[in-house]
């Protein structure tokens, strides 16, 4: 197997997920509730979100949705205070400040894959211009040959339209291209869109789950090099 590119799915994979929308979650809720205690619990509930332990459930749609499946989920909860298209602009705006942490460190990783020739590319289930501010924190951003959101205009993942939008932007074909994600929207689409599937284990779901999906595995993005170099090995 030959690689030209390898595309990253965002949350979880380069950025840490409960780390970083755990506090944002918290402060989100706290706003749309007003301080009231009742609505707060029912908004947490509608997107399994726990707040004494800041983290989300592993089913929750924060997880591997987009800003309008989030937003969805926070209506019905609300009553109808805001409108979902009005809860899903602000989820995507409010998420373009957020203080971002990474699992593991990211740069020595994608300059080395950079550097080995290799075109690079995110795709992920948040918003473009959200995802741009979020990688761009991380100090990555310039690595990048495209970033493709849910809004990019190719679709949201498991769908395979992102991996494909992905592909067509960095002038590689699917076959040649390698999906990284943490979740198995993350690997569905892989598989749709005729891509490697790559596991890796930063976000919340377990080796088991992800496992029948993948091509291979990994801790977590640091073994993406030398994974890629084990290919091109003669």
């Amino acid at each position: 197997m030959s690689l030209e590119a390898v595309l990253f799915d965002k949350d979880g994979v380069l950025i840490d997920f409960q780390a970083t929308w755990g506090r944002w979650a918290a402060t989100l809720l706290q706003r749309l509730s007003g301080g009231d205690a009742a609505v707060y619990d029912r908004l947490a509930d509608a997107i399994r979100f726990f707040p004494a332990t800041g983290e989300f459930a592993a089913d929750s749609v924060a997880i591997a949705g987009t800003p309008r499946d989030l937003a969805q989920a926070l209506h019905g909860a609300l009553g109808g205070a805001w409108t979902t298209a009005d809860l899903e602009t602000l989820l995507s705006q409010d998420a373009i400040d957020v203080d971002v942490a990474p699992p593991v460190p990211q740069s020595p990783t994608i300059e080395a894959l950079a550097t080995s020739g290799l075109k690079l590319g995110v795709v992920t289930n948040d918003a473009e211009d959200a995802a741009r501010s979020q990688v761009a924190t991380v100090g990555i951003s310039d690595l990048f040959g495209c970033v493709v959101g849910y809004d990019s205009g190719f679709g949201a993942k498991p769908g395979p339209g992102s991996v494909l939008g992905a592909c067509e932007l960095l002038g590689v074909a699917p076959d040649k291209a390698a999906m990284v994600g943490d979740s198995l929207h993350d690997l569905h689409a892989a598989r749709a869109a005729g891509t490697t599937a790559v596991g890796v284990l930063t976000g919340t779901a377990v080796r088991s789950d992800l496992a029948p999906f993948a091509d291979v595995v990994l801790p977590d993005v640091t073994h993406v090099p030398p994974w890629v170099a084990s290919l091109r090995l003669p």
